[in-house]
């Protein structure tokens, strides 16, 4: 291992030289200002200067004549102390020595504010032995459940059989609390709690947890323990069976688990788990104590006794056991216990069928996706230490901010960065350790942690040195004068103003004397104490409460007050340091920041894509490239064709949930209607939506649609009777417009020969009158 290149600090390359700030009033003040400070301790050096130009960068202090082995300037370390190399396979004659982690101690040396780094390999060997302790709710609503699993140890064993040569099985069961108001109290209930319950007639009395079968690879005797089994009856819907998890995974030595094997805690159960504080609606208020109280008969004793345990005990517990939990809950409450695998981590969540048809498939299955990933954890990780982590996964591409590699196939090996740094010393200078180890792995990291906060100089510390008037300690080239006693050689004494010189203790003309927060003695400014922080500088101008606040915290907490300005600590950038720069929770499934639809700001994605959202921005049924992104998955998922088909990303980036319909229909209003044309010109359609529980769902036609070809012989017949028909109508329109044509010229000549008969008679008429 080495160390990181020393970085040169933004306040530095812009001209600002904190080390000669006046802030430093000892070799060890010096130190702690910044990882770039050295001081000098060369006893001639800087008699016409202040006290603080011994504290500046090393370059400078050559410069001005500090010889190199004078200077006080340590760095950060780090070396390794154990690294067994990496085993290829788990069983066998050395199963027990079995090394997934290298390497498994290291010691660092930590200068505050300085960082060194290391690396670490961590691999999933094969054939690693499997200790599965089936904790089964026995609750009446599981009845049904029970019948299914009665064989369940031959064919798990068989199925377990093809990953491991080395599996056991053990077997527990829960129900509740057996005190009012979780069951049934009455007299009448105490032998069976189903006493005049007509849909089932027989229950044994409720209780909390039962270990019934220590780990063991006779599967027959699993077999034979779960058919003496017969369920209970409890009186609220959510069961104990967090106190049973609890139990599970304290009591080590009588459920049997092994060191040297993966510890896999299948949890089955058809409803909700009582929480912590739950208790208390019994009167139970006290909290739970973490320790194992199963009794001789193997029943939980405490559990009338106590509450129930909370969600940070359980990760605690499992954590430290090195335990993976699956629940395997029905589909009713899977998005309740998939937030609960946020707070709880190694512990997945497998959607369980009403009787536990497909428990067998259901472990294989969580067993494979446990394998396929790597997630460091920190444990005993001291508050002053910031670690930051590279993951270079089987790609080979080094993710910055991340602690975890998935996708991966059993005999894998992955490697992480992880940078350290000390932000402070601790007060009593005492040495740390911390543990880094994969979740659900018994092999770990030592890291043993020496702070460098003392400088070698001081161990030669004069008392009473001549060079100090005789009355102060000559230690680093400076002397710390006795009490009463003031200047750079102890010279002037407290409230001797013949030595007072005021010019000297103006920082320009026109000011106050020491900045109005001190006093002006011999020849130097004393700053006043306050009750806010400290104020320093040369002429007290300098104070380390006057930054700005981030919801009234100091340099909202991740970083210095120095000066006026906020000196934030590695991670943290902004005028206030409140904004993180971290960012991989931006970093999406796929690889890309924010899903490419936004920017990572201070740790979290602002979406920019009109309809995007998510925490990185992975969801936008609306936006242009929507449709296809998703066409992509539907071809490498029900097609095996396609661009994500050929490079072996189909499973990795295409999570969603696809469903094959025979007819597509878009009852959902949110829903968005893809269809895009295939090779052989046909189209495909399918939908897009998202459900509130946050999952995409994508409804796709089983099979593309595909039209025959045109007849050309029809298509004749339809173009020629088209054109008869036109001609037909436009013969019918021209004969009506004749036919009516006609019919008033010959209604005109009926009118006119009318009129020329009756001019005939009259005429007639008025010649016979003459």
């Amino acid at each position: 291992c080495t160390a990181f290149p020393r970085p040169v600090n933004r306040f530095l390359s812009s001209g600002l030289n904190l080390c000669t700030s006046g802030r430093a009033t000892s070799c060890e003040d010096c130190l702690m200002i910044h990882p770039s400070c050295a001081w000098c301790a060369q006893e001639d050096f800087g008699r016409s200067t202040s006290l603080t130009s011994r504290c500046d960068l090393s370059l400078n202090l050559q410069k001005r004549g500090c010889e190199a082995r004078f200077i006080e300037f340590p760095t950060s370390s780090a070396s390794i102390l154990q690294n067994t190399p990496l085993s290829s396979k788990g069983s066998g004659s050395a199963q027990y020595d079995v090394v997934q982690i290298m390497p498994q101690k290291i010691s660092l040396n930590l200068r505050p504010g300085d960082q060194t780094w290391f690396s670490l390999q961590v691999r999933q060997v094969e054939d690693y032995p499997v200790d599965l302790y089936y904790l089964m709710d026995l609750s009446l609503s599981m009845k049904d459940d029970l019948v299914t699993i009665l064989n369940l140890g031959t064919k798990l064993a068989h199925e377990m059989g093809k990953l491991t040569s080395n599996f056991r099985l053990g077997f527990g069961s829960f129900v509740d609390k057996n005190m009012s108001p979780f069951s049934y109290t009455a007299p009448k209930y105490q032998e069976n709690p189903c006493n005049e319950y007509k849909l089932f007639q027989r229950c044994v009395p409720s209780f909390g947890f039962r270990h019934i079968l220590p780990l063991t690879d006779k599967v027959d005797r699993f077999n034979e323990e779960v058919q003496k089994q017969v369920v209970s009856r409890n009186r609220d819907a959510p069961e104990g069976g967090f106190d049973a998890i609890l139990q599970a995974a304290v009591c080590q030595e009588k459920i049997g688990w092994r060191k040297g094997a993966y510890h896999l805690l299948v949890f089955t159960t058809d409803d909700v788990p009582h929480l912590a504080l739950d208790g208390r609606l019994g009167g139970l208020v006290q909290p739970h104590d973490g320790q194992c109280h199963l009794d001789e008969r193997n029943e939980y004793s405490a559990s009338t006794k106590m509450d129930y345990p909370s969600l940070a005990l359980l990760g605690e517990k499992l954590a430290e056991n090195n335990i993976f939990l699956i629940f395997a809950v029905t589909k009713r409450f899977y998005v309740i216990y998939k937030n609960f695998t946020a707070l709880i981590p190694g512990t997945t969540v497998e959607i369980l069928d009403q009787d536990s048809k497909n428990v067998i498939q259901l472990i294989v299955n969580a067993y494979s996706n446990i394998r396929s990933k790597v997630e460091l954890t920190v444990s005993d990780h001291p508050e002053d230490i910031n670690l930051s982590f590279t993951a270079t996964c089987q790609d080979g591409t080094p993710l910055p901010g991340l602690r975890r590699c998935a996708d991966l196939k059993i005999g894998d090996t992955v490697s992480f960065n992880v940078s350290v740094e000390a932000r402070s010393c601790p007060s009593h200078g005492a040495d740390q350790t911390f543990t880094i180890k994969p979740v659900g792995f018994k092999d770990r990291l030592e890291v043993a942690v020496h702070h460098k906060c003392d400088c070698s100089c001081s161990s030669t510390a004069q008392i009473n040195s001549s060079t100090c008037s005789s009355i102060g300690t000559h230690t680093c080239g400076i002397c710390h004068c006795e009490p009463g006693h003031l200047g750079a050689r102890c010279e002037c004494q407290e409230g001797d103003s013949s030595s007072v010189q005021l010019g000297d203790c103006r920082e320009a003309e026109g000011k106050q004397l020491c900045s109005g927060r001190g006093e002006c003695s011999c020849n130097q400014c004393v700053c006043y104490e306050s009750e806010f922080g400290k104020i320093y500088g040369s002429f007290c101008e300098c104070d380390d409460f006057s930054c700005t606040r981030h919801k009234g915290v100091l340099c909202s907490g991740h970083g210095e007050c120095d000066c006026g300005e906020c000196k934030c600590h590695a991670g943290f950038i902004g005028d206030n340091c409140n904004c993180s720069t971290e960012t991989s929770s931006c970093i999406s499934d796929d690889g890309n920041m924010c899903s490419g639809r936004g920017n990572c700001v201070c740790g979290h994605c602002q979406c920019t894509e009109p309809g995007a959202f998510g925490d990185t921005c992975e969801k936008c049924p609306t936006c242009p490239d929507a449709c296809g992104t998703k066409r992509e998955c539907i071809e490498c998922r029900l097609f095996n064709s396609g661009r994500l088909a050929d490079n072996q990303t189909c499973q990795r980036l295409c999570k969603d949930k696809i469903v094959t319909v025979e007819n597509l229909e878009t009852k959902e209003p949110d829903a968005v209607l893809c269809l895009y044309k295939t090779d052989n010109d046909c189209v495909m359609k399918f939908t897009y939506s998202e459900h509130a529980s946050g999952l995409s769902l994508l409804t796709a036609l089983a099979e593309p649609e595909c039209g025959g070809a045109p007849d050309a012989f029809m298509v004749l017949l339809v173009v020629v009777g088209s054109i008869l028909l036109i001609g037909i109508v436009l013969l019918a329109i021209w004969k009506l417009v004749i036919t009516i044509h006609d019919h008033q010229e010959f209604a005109r000549f009926q009118s006119a020969r009318s009129r020329a008969r009756y001019e005939m008679v009259r005429m007639l008429y008025l010649h016979s009158e003459h």
